[in-house]
């Protein structure tokens, strides 16, 4: 097998995170909100290298109500440290476009605010877990009801430095999943929505993360240099905009960053994938990338890969039994290629049902593998997130 049916490779996600108070030490008073730049901010390089993710209220919440539950003391204080880590909030509906200003308002000039553009029409066209609010052919409601009253907010905040990641799944399923009649039909509004997103998000305090997939899915050698062509050419039709800095890798994935030899390296297919690990992918993807025209630095989401050697094959995704925790993002990652390793998929939120009943139910929340009973995408799945903080690697 050269390649790889990414029907597998479902994002089935949303979420958000943030950071609670400090513990107050006597007296509360009155305390001045963090301070934000006092001068607009223009990002270059790596935007990761002096801000860390801004830890936002939202997941702070869900981590605080879900500590909240947990009666193992010594889990529950682990469980109350999450709250502290900077992860990615989604932004994958209309309505939920009402709550990127209450994080923006509160983010400290040392800190980047983060989000992920998740929303176009036929959203997912490879599964049905994360299947969108948005019918194939709803290209302009994606432009003037989504992205164009999120730049609206990010004009009105220059002094915040903001990090995004892309449209998770939708670039790669053109590249695997031509075939299918959804992938088919939703592919010429995947390539107008992404290129009007990064034109018009292309703003001074802006980074943008192009989402390629993952190892096990453009990582195959056959789908190394369409995967390239295609993210490429969208950025391309776009107008090269200054401030797309590469491309984001893992997101809401399982694979190791650098598992040597890797998960799958055993497989009967293994000959056809040198990316055995994230850091291989990089490495192969970001030349190919550079070649086709397109700034080529990574950042790799290491929210729930602490555990490996869980999945039957390299395509589940969902819900994966006996996951933990991965390395806390940070911009120290050996690799001149990758800016940083980010929790873009808040652990604790569901991938997908496993009610087999359900309308989004698909067949990969059913696996063998896969955490049952779980919730509706999105939701909170409190057996899971207590499971994370359980097998963190490193521990929490």
């Amino acid at each position: 097998m050269k390649g790889f049916i990414a029907a597998a490779a479902a994002t089935a996600i949303t979420g958000a995170l943030a950071a609670p108070s400090p513990v107050e030490k006597g007296p509360i008073t009155a305390r001045a909100p963090a301070a934000a730049c006092a001068t607009p901010v223009t990002l270059s390089g790596n935007p990761f290298a002096s801000r860390s993710v801004f830890a936002n209220p939202f997941y702070a919440s869900e981590v605080k109500e879900a500590a909240a539950q947990i009666t193992d003391s010594a889990l529950a204080a682990k469980a109350l440290k999450v709250a502290d880590i900077g992860t990615f909030q989604w932004i994958d509906t209309r309505a939920k476009i009402s709550i990127i200003e209450d994080t923006l308002k509160e983010v400290p000039c040392d800190k980047l605010a983060a989000f992920v553009i998740y929303d176009l029409p036929g959203r997912d066209c490879a599964a049905k877990a994360s299947n969108g609010e948005l019918a194939v052919g709803d290209i302009n409601i994606y432009k003037s009801e989504y992205i164009d009253p999120i730049v609206a907010l990010f004009k009105k905040y220059p002094n915040t430095a903001i990090a995004l990641v892309i449209e998770p799944d939708s670039l790669p399923n053109l590249v695997t999943n031509s075939d299918k009649t959804a992938c088919k039909n939703s592919a010429s509004g995947y390539r107008e929505g992404v290129a009007y997103a990064l034109k018009q998000l292309n703003l001074p305090n802006i980074a943008m993360y192009i989402d390629a997939g993952h190892g096990g899915w453009l990582g195959w050698n056959d789908n190394l240099k369409p995967g390239a062509k295609e993210l490429a050419t969208v950025y391309k039709n776009a107008g090269s905009p200054k401030q797309v800095r590469g491309f984001a890798t893992n997101v809401a994935g399982w694979n190791a960053w650098d598992l040597t030899p890797g998960e799958f390296s055993k497989a009967t297919d293994a000959q056809w994938n040198k990316c055995q690990n994230e850091k291989l992918y990089v490495e192969a993807f970001s030349p190919e990338l550079k070649s086709a025209g397109m700034p080529a630095q990574a950042i790799v989401d290491t929210g729930r890969n602490g555990v490996q050697g869980l999945r039957k094959e390299w395509g589940h995704w969902c819900n994966v039994n006996g996951a933990g925790f991965g390395r806390r993002p940070s911009s120290s990652t050996g690799s001149s290629l990758t800016d940083a390793f980010v929790w873009v998929k808040p652990g604790g939120e569901s991938d997908g049902t496993s009610d087999s009943s359900a309308t989004r139910y698909d067949s990969f929340c059913g696996m063998e593998d896969a955490f049952k009973p779980s919730p509706e995408a999105g939701a909170w799945h409190q057996a899971y997130f207590e499971m994370l903080v359980k097998n963190a690697n490193p521990p929490l």
